[in-house]
């Protein structure tokens, strides 16, 4: 018995040794020295390229939020911008849906259907086909022919109910004086925006896939880039001093102010590195 209990434990652990070697079997013999493998191409995932690019993207957010605030400030301050009824009405209806957006239930479906709605147009602009479009109290969803990342963005810098508001305005005003209505309008405007701008800050922090899929970083870029561009236009708008001309002019400025303070830094670091 003490035998055979040795044996048996000589022949467990010859197969532990066993089971704990690992064997590589040569096939140089097998291979043919004239055959070359077919290397693979390198890919770079798509995430990679935006997430770079979204990071050239940024100088261009802060030239165009320079630009903006100071247009801003130089139409309060000095052009008593403040003073218009357009922004007076404008402000009133942002406050408005700001408390009910805070105190009251909040419109979910409506909001998804507005969300839903943008990605169907951005799909026609783009020359693509909506073959579904499903709205509910548990989300939405629309089946496309075409998908890219504006897109797929569309719905956070694109305030589709505003858009709407001033397309409904401006067909009416073909047939009808409205001009007496032009309070009413900027104060939908402002109800419209606010629940744009309040519905978005409102769903990106909740992991929408609209986001992750097009790379999180690149998303907010595009996201606060468009909806600047967004206000910068309503600004030049509701200002009788500011112009496309006067904005674009102070753009080019700041951008060169830009660039040049961009040279004199790598100027100051070759020296530093004695290059």
């Amino acid at each position: 018995m003490g035998t055979k209990r040795r044996s048996n434990k000589k022949n467990g652990g010859t197969r532990n040794s066993q089971r704990g070697r690992k064997v590589v079997r040569s096939v140089a013999r097998t291979t043919s020295r004239s055959f070359i493998a077919a290397s693979e191409p390198l890919t770079v995932p798509t995430r990679w390229v935006k997430f770079v690019f979204g990071i050239f993207l940024l100088p261009i957010c802060g030239v165009l939020t320079q630009t903006f605030f100071t247009a801003f400030a130089r139409a309060t301050v000095t052009q008593r911008l403040w003073a218009g009824e357009e922004v007076w009405f404008f402000s009133l209806g942002a406050v408005l849906w700001l408390i009910a957006f805070f105190g009251l239930p909040r419109p979910i479906v409506i909001y998804v259907f507005g969300h839903e709605l943008t990605h169907a147009l951005w799909v026609w602009l783009m020359g693509g086909r909506v073959s579904r479009f499903r709205v509910g109290l548990d989300g939405g969803h629309v089946v496309t022919t075409k998908a890219n990342f504006w897109i797929a963005l569309a719905p956070y810098f694109f305030p589709i109910y505003s858009i709407l508001t001033i397309a409904i305005y401006g067909g009416l005003s073909l047939f009808l004086n409205m001009q007496p209505y032009g309070r009413l309008l900027y104060a939908v405007i402002g109800v419209t925006w606010a629940f744009h701008f309040t519905f978005t800050c409102w769903m990106i922090p909740k992991n929408q896939t609209d986001l992750t899929n097009q790379g999180t970083f690149f998303s907010l870029v595009i996201i606060y880039l468009m909806n600047l561009l967004l206000l910068s236009v309503m600004l030049i708008l509701a200002s009788r001093q500011i112009t496309f001309e006067s904005f674009g002019a102070d753009l080019l400025t700041n951008l060169g102010s830009f660039v040049t303070w961009i040279m004199e830094l790598f100027a100051q670091l070759r020296v530093m590195i004695g290059v």
